[in-house]
């Protein structure tokens, strides 16, 4: 039996492999976007071994072409977003076999500029209500049926204006809504979809938009999306299609750019970025509007591109000095600091994703 936590682990980069050395029972929680279906990075269905083998061998491998997308995962249906050719192409590929179910594509240009040599998509997919959503790395935004790739509908609203480095920003869908950061230097907006017809239901003006992946929060039972920018933290209500909450966390220092997706932990939100340590903010809601407590600050450590995971009150990450670290989720005092492996490569070897 294999573990769908195994293919997480695997990017579309050229040839997706999919290895099987663990005899684990499929126990499967869904990998739907970017960090999971609750974007937590969490997984329940996975024990790690007593002893680790030297070696997994091959179940299957796929060429798919260039990116650094992440799959998604939704039952026994894998979906796959990369470039090949002029193209940028969605695969629905079967978990078990590797065999494509369906394979869809678009023409579009690939990145350009300082990010030229990673032509491929950056956003990864997002799955929901029988829908697949993907943003292409020049911002094309595309909805698709999932059992048959059928293209429901595709928006180009900010053709020829992305970021520096192109788009890397993941969507996310809430209830009947696809929501994308889109735009450039100068345009940058966070701007919600109806999933079912792709017409426009709010567009929230951000500033320019920066590397870093929505992620999706519950305050007092309403949904809302965080979103980093070149300038600052904000938040957005998913109902109202309104901006209710921000912090400015402007970069710092050659380099530093805005690219580590805000950790959602309940009620409370962290952040942060390279030069500028870690962060955490409790939200509530006050007299009708959204409040944001600071709960702590460290200043000594600080994720780049990489995104920390939260796991029984410590925060785990991956410092822009490529060193391993653990925070106390309620103080946010370092527990322990470990070197990282050289071959890990900290933040990705300069290239923004939002990862």
């Amino acid at each position: 039996m294999f573990n769908k936590n195994q293919c997480r682990r695997f990017l579309s980069t050229g040839i997706l492999s999919l290895a099987i050395g663990l005899s684990i029972p499929v126990i499967a929680d869904d990998w739907s976007q970017f960090r999971g279906a609750k974007g937590d990075a969490k997984v329940t269905d996975f024990a790690a071994p007593s002893t680790w083998p030297k070696t997994l061998p091959e179940k299957w491998k796929l060429t798919v072409g260039d990116g650094v997308a992440t799959p998604s995962l939704v039952g026994d249906k894998l979906y796959v977003f990369a470039r090949q050719g002029s193209s940028e192409v969605l695969r629905c590929v079967n978990m078990a076999t590797g065999k494509e179910i369906w394979t869809e594509k678009y023409d579009s240009l690939g990145a350009d500029g300082p990010a030229a040599q990673y032509s491929g998509p950056r956003s990864s997919p997002a799955v929901a209500s029988g829908k697949v959503l993907t943003v292409g790395v020049r911002g094309m935004v595309t909805c698709r049926d999932a059992l048959t790739g059928k293209k429901l509908w595709q928006k180009d609203d900010f053709r020829g204006s992305t970021p520096k480095f192109q788009v890397s920003s993941s969507p996310v869908i809430v209830g009947d809504l696809g929501i994308a950061q889109l735009g450039g230097q100068g345009n940058g907006a966070i701007v919600a979809y109806d999933l079912t017809t792709g017409e426009q239901k709010w567009k929230v003006a951000a500033d320019n938009p920066a590397y870093a992946s929505l992620a999706v929060m519950d305050i007092s039972g309403g949904k809302y999306v965080a979103a980093m920018t070149e300038l600052k933290i904000l938040v957005v209500d998913v109902s109202a299609g309104k901006e209710v909450w921000s912090t400015p966390f402007a970069s710092q220092g050659p380099g530093a750019y805005n690219a580590s997706t805000p950790v959602i932990s309940g009620d409370t939100l962290i952040y942060s970025g390279g030069n500028r340590g870690t962060h955490a903010v409790k939200l509530s809601i006050e007299s009708g509007k959204i409040i944001g407590k600071p709960l702590w600050d460290n200043k000594d450590k600080a994720v780049q591109f990489n995104t920390p995971i939260v796991k029984d009150g410590s925060l785990y990450a991956l410092s822009q000095n490529n060193e391993l670290f653990c925070m106390d989720m309620n103080t946010g005092k370092l527990n322990w600091t470990s070197p990282a492996l050289a071959s890990a490569g900290g933040g990705g070897g300069g290239r923004p994703g939002g990862q």
